[in-house]
């Protein structure tokens, strides 16, 4: 059974409904799907570039400090022992990947849950067309506020080139997004998912 949401214009007015893919709305939610997914977006954006010099890396060393006995000091290989000031680092962190593999197919699974969970929330959003007078972001504000979007919504648009994009760009609360980079990680963390119609069927495919 398709998922029904009304179709409001930029004055906030109902001009209709849209039925939505019951395939990507209507699914069963899984949270524990969605926080694998999560955690490995979250853990993909990790550099991983931090190091530290162990005992090979650090300079100098070559020689030993003093002979081995008769000067009543512990004995002594090298002065870039981890003991000593200056020395190389134990067990240091070293330049890793902290990616997570994730199955495809849990994928998918987790945004047909995000996607779900912010339809029965009555988180989404749909105009019939997002058509301002001029691309600006003081027109857009006013849109959203009328439409009491103001906090962590997430734009989905057709094209980065729309005129709506250079309207929506600048507004600190809005992340805007392509139909083929929705994620899990962004559906979650927003409180609106928002489009035109016309880019209903572009989000869509990503169900098939």
């Amino acid at each position: 059974m398709p998922v029904v949401v009304n179709v409001i214009n930029i004055n906030n007015e109902k001009v209709g409904e849209i039925a939505l893919s019951d395939a990507l709305f209507g699914g069963e939610v899984k949270t524990h799907l969605m926080h694998e997914v999560v955690v490995a977006q979250q853990a993909a954006k990790r550099q991983g570039t931090h190091a530290v010099k162990n005992r090979s890396a650090v300079s100098g060393g070559g020689s030993k400090p003093w002979r081995q006995k008769g000067t009543g000091r512990a004995r002594a290989g090298t002065s870039r022992s981890p003991l000593w000031r200056k020395g190389g680092v134990i067990f240091g962190p070293q330049p890793r990947s902290y990616e997570k593999k994730v199955n495809k197919k849990v994928r998918k699974l987790a945004l047909v849950s995000a996607l779900t969970d912010k339809a029965r929330s009555q988180g989404i959003v749909v105009f019939d067309s997002f058509a301002l007078e001029a691309p600006k972001t003081k027109l857009a504000h006013g849109v959203m506020q009328k439409c009491s979007l103001n906090r962590k919504v997430l734009f989905v648009v057709g094209d980065y080139d729309a005129p709506q994009v250079l309207a929506l760009r600048n507004l600190p609360y809005v992340k805007i997004i392509r139909p083929e980079g929705l994620n899990v990680y962004d559906v979650v963390n927003s409180n609106a998912l928002v489009f035109e119609q016309s880019v209903a069927s572009l989000i869509e495919k990503r169900g098939e």
